[in-house]
């Protein structure tokens, strides 16, 4: 999984970190598992559809760290192999609010922060493909268009980056079964800093050599 893969690398260069969820509540998918009680790990829960609750997390952060010096947006919605007839209005409006309107007032609320301050790296991080399911199972009426939508504003962030005070880096992998591989080369990247690398997207698959 692409968060566990991304934790246990951020577990190797910091004592203390903070991680926010996207609450499922409407897709049924396998426990991801139990990531309280990883080493360092401070869990903090969030309503990603409300902006008022996207803030409050953001200050949740600062309180706990002192300050935000790297923030990591890991798209990764979980899939939804239903019927669209099978949804009620209040599922849809929760997965809009929560898996596309969330990310982008999370990134108000970051760029805000960082923009205050004149510095701070903002990496976001998103699949190339998105798992389907069989040849006659349902479509996955959330992944595609979840990741779609983050990947288009990924694109216009690192657009705009040359204009930031702050860094913008955008990550993408195209190979499922990549996820530890595709962390620790990510982090590589990170860990060299500078401007070089911010309004760049940096794309992993297997055949990508290390530096």
């Amino acid at each position: 999984m692409l968060f566990s893969s991304v934790t246990t690398e951020v577990e190797k260069r910091v004592e203390q970190y903070v991680t926010a969820l996207i609450p499922n509540t409407v897709a049924v998918q396998e426990k991801a598992g139990d990531f309280d009680s990883a080493k360092g790990r401070i869990p903090l829960s969030w309503n990603p559809g409300s902006p008022i609750s996207c803030r409050t997390l953001i200050l949740a952060a600062e309180n706990r760290l002192g300050q935000i010096n790297d923030a990591l947006l890991i798209c990764s919605p979980p899939p939804l192999y239903r019927q669209p007839e099978s949804l009620a209005p209040a599922d849809i409006e929760t997965i809009i609010n929560n898996q596309i309107k969330g990310w982008f007032f999370l990134v108000r609320e970051l760029a805000l922060a960082f923009r205050s301050r004149g510095e701070g790296t903002l990496s976001l991080v998103v699949p190339e493909t998105v798992p389907g399911g069989g040849r006659d199972s349902p479509a996955d009426l959330m992944g595609a268009p979840a990741t779609a939508s983050f990947r288009a504003l990924t694109q216009g962030l690192l657009s705009s980056a040359t204009n930031e005070p702050f860094q913008i880096l955008g990550f993408s992998l195209s190979e499922v079964g990549q996820e530890g591989t595709f962390a620790n080369w990510m982090f590589k990247i990170l860990d060299e800093g500078g401007r070089k690398n911010s309004g760049k997207w940096h794309k992993y698959s297997k055949f990508t050599l290390f530096r």
